[in-house]
């Protein structure tokens, strides 16, 4: 039986390692522990600026022989564990993008933001499955599903996922695809980090140039109104257009319109022709009434900032009843931000051969930035009970993010290829 880790340490040794180690009280030590998950303060005994394959087997290997916590961190997005004590590897110094863009793919390491994604890929009018932020880092939102703005049209980051390199809990370096380790090229599509180190990753382009994007603001008594009118306009609306409504109460320094107040916000991402985003909006805007202010508007894919919501609370529904409008109402009198974003399309629609992410009947999705007492008692009878990996932040609910069936897959998976357990920082399916 392997003797338990520990999480105490005087010292470290990282033989073979080339690149900057950071120990307690260094330069560079406090800024490249920290997450940006506020929650998680990281106190490693070292962190390690990885430059390639072999520091990061050097740094796995002596947290294998120190029996102390292991984790890779790119951008501290995806961070919600601490790894007290032991060995945190950063791997931002290995960013490589290439884009091959006759196959229509790219590889990237695991450093790679997508923004240096997008645009690597932009001048061959080509662009990535990535997310609201180009500043979050490719991998971890890749394993974790991927829940972007193209996704109603082309599917979870996850799903177009072709090849991974792979740094396994003893050293060994694999390659995952459909034909090479296919159990955890499976894994790997959505069963988040805790297989293994992803050294490289090979994921699809889509031919995505223009699209018509951005917000549009309305006075926040259209909200019950407007969400009623969501209800049904989702069933219909094409997997082209991306939509959520968001209800927000504006910060001071907003321009005039806007400044204070609270509202209604409709944030779009069409792959199309500007004129028939807004023919399929019209029953939205009607129900809404005149815009305060109006942003959207023809532009690149990469130039679409989309933004992103801070998750304190999360819901998925696969139906919408009328009940949940009027919570998500009452809920937004007390939250700073609610966030209600239409699911759908080919998310729902995936091939044969897709990884384990689940919940793909979900209809709707609600993201809550304040905690807001009774909300969750509220919601719970009308919600599917799941959530979506990339949105959790409490490591204890993995199991919702899966069905029963590919959670003991996933099970498996991670027995065959960690055993002893030794990915478990974050993020992880139990052995």
């Amino acid at each position: 039986m392997s003797q338990p880790y520990t999480t105490v340490q005087e010292e470290i040794a990282l033989p073979g390692f080339a690149g900057a180690v950071h120990l307690p009280g260094e330069t560079g030590y406090d800024e490249l522990r920290r997450s940006l998950n506020p929650s998680v303060d990281a106190r490693p005994a070292l962190v390690a600026e990885a430059h390639g394959v072999a520091d990061l087997r050097a740094a796995l290997l002596a947290a294998r022989a120190n029996r102390v916590p292991f984790a890779v961190q790119a951008t501290g997005h995806g961070t919600h564990a601490p790894c007290d004590g032991g060995v945190l590897v950063r791997t931002s110094p290995m960013a490589s993008v290439l884009v091959d863009p006759l196959r229509r793919i790219a590889r990237v390491g695991p450093g790679a933001r997508w923004g240096e994604v997008i645009a690597a890929a932009a001048p061959f009018g080509l662009a990535p499955l990535s997310g609201s932020a180009s500043s979050v880092g490719v991998t971890g939102y890749t394993l974790g599903g991927g829940l972007g703005w193209l996704a109603r049209k082309h599917g979870f980051a996850a799903d177009s996922v072709v090849r991974a390199e792979v740094l396994l809990a003893d050293g060994r370096h694999v390659t995952a695809s459909a034909s090479s380790h296919p159990e955890l090229f499976w894994a790997l599509r959505g069963g988040g980090g805790g297989f293994g180190v992803v050294t490289s990753l090979e994921f699809r382009l889509y031919p995505v140039s223009r699209v018509y994007a951005g917000f549009a603001y309305f006075p926040i008594e259209a909200a019950a109104e407007t969400l009623e009118a969501y209800r049904s306009w989702i069933d219909d609306a094409p997997g082209e257009i991306s939509t959520a409504i968001v209800l927000k109460r504006m910060p001071a320094d907003a321009p005039a319109p806007l400044s204070s107040r609270h509202v209604l916000m409709l944030k779009v991402l069409h792959a199309g022709e500007a004129a028939e985003a807004r023919r399929l909006l019209a029953p939205l805007w009607r129900a809404a009434g005149p815009a305060l202010v109006d942003e959207i508007r023809e532009t690149t894919y990469a130039d679409a900032a989309m933004g992103g919501t801070p998750n304190r609370h999360m819901d998925m529904f696969d139906t919408v009843p009328g009940e949940v409008v009027d919570i998500l109402v009452r809920a937004a009198e007390q939250a700073q931000t609610v966030e209600i974003r239409h699911w759908g399309g080919a998310m729902g629609h995936p091939g044969p051969d897709v990884g384990p992410v689940s919940h793909r009947s979900t209809k709707l999705s609600v993201i809550v930035d304040t905690v807001v007492p009774g909300l969750a008692e509220a919601l719970r009878p009308y919600a599917n009970g799941g959530t979506f990996l990339n949105f959790l932040s409490d490591p204890g609910r993995m199991a919702a993010a899966y069905t029963g069936a590919d959670h003991r897959r996933l099970r498996e998976v991670k027995r065959a290829y960690d055993p002893d357990g030794f990915f478990r920082v974050g993020h992880v399916v139990p052995a």
